[in-house]
């Protein structure tokens, strides 16, 4: 008797099946890496002021589980256009290292796409290019991380807190 072909489970996508990471680091982080959706995780929620949204591309580089978190005060739901003020934090999941933009002035966002997420209330499909004028300082030390490409796209949630 013949046994029966087991179907492999499928992922649910956590980035609308058109999450995209194109990211070039160097300094104590580095990577070359362009992610499609099946190799990233999406997260997204208001900032805790209530202002503008966060969203979290998280995935596996060397060996390594790295989550970038690009904050947008002044973006709401729906719009694009160049130089959204942003805050970069880049963390290395389990060691306590983490690299952030002190404030807003040193990184920007220009948002090339702001599209609702059929069915899922305030998600909307992201997508843009972030610039920063400097590295990314250590909150636990003196390294740091400059980021020379970062290109992305991700669920952002305005409905979330």
């Amino acid at each position: 008797m013949e046994e029966p072909a087991v179907e492999p489970m499928t992922v649910a996508s956590t980035c609308a099946d058109s999450g995209f990471l194109r990211v070039s680091l160097s300094g104590a982080l580095t990577a070359r890496t362009e992610l499609r959706d099946e190799d990233l995780t999406c997260e997204s929620m208001r900032r805790p002021d209530d202002r503008g949204v966060r969203l979290r591309l998280s995935t596996d580089i060397d060996g390594e589980r790295l989550a970038i978190i690009i904050a947008m005060p002044e973006l709401d739901a729906g719009e694009t256009g160049a130089g959204f003020d942003s805050i970069v934090t880049i963390t290395v999941d389990g060691s306590g290292r983490f690299f952030s933009t002190a404030n807003l002035g040193a990184c920007w966002t220009d948002v090339a796409g702001n599209e609702p997420l059929d069915g899922a209330g305030g998600a909307h499909v992201i997508s843009g290019a972030v610039s920063c004028v400097g590295p990314l300082g250590e909150f636990n030390g003196d390294a740091y991380v400059d980021v020379q490409e970062l290109v992305f796209s991700g669920i952002a949630d305005w409905s979330k807190s």
